[in-house]
């Protein structure tokens, strides 16, 4: 899978609220989704450098709300 750079970015620029709303009530952190995502912005997006924790982080939080741009 190939992880559009290009939406990460403006997610990260622009829809900062969204990745609040998301996490809200869940325990996690904004800015370890964040972090996630600018992991992945320094490193091409390539997913197999994350860890089993910052791959869940993409998962739960940071894939839908690229999905849901895509949409």
């Amino acid at each position: 899978m190939e992880l559009d750079l290009r939406l990460l970015k403006n997610l990260l620029s622009k829809r900062g609220d969204e990745i609040e709303a998301a996490v809200e009530g869940t325990g996690y952190l904004a800015k370890t989704v964040i972090g996630v995502a600018t992991f992945l912005l320094d490193n091409e997006g390539n997913l197999e450098l994350l860890s089993a924790r910052q791959r869940a982080t993409y998962d739960k939080f940071l894939k839908p709300l690229l999905d849901k741009a895509v949409c």
